[in-house]
């Protein structure tokens, strides 16, 4: 995967700053930011599924189209 999955440059230096950043917090500061981490995911990923749902017209009433 890590063969199809390429982090472009700037990807590489934000990450790069990011685990910098992370690096200088305790321990409960990079737990928080975990978890916030965590649920911005799932919110991308519902966003993502509606969306896909919506331009797929999955779930849509198909008789009002």
């Amino acid at each position: 995967m890590d063969q199809v999955m390429n982090l472009t440059l700037e990807q590489e230096f934000n990450l790069r700053q990011f685990t910098d950043q992370v690096q200088q917090m305790s321990r409960e500061q990079a737990q928080e930011l975990l978890t916030e981490q965590h649920k911005l995911m799932m919110i991308r990923e519902s966003m993502y599924r509606e969306i896909l749902k919506h331009e797929w017209k999955i779930g849509a009433d198909f008789a009002a189209i």
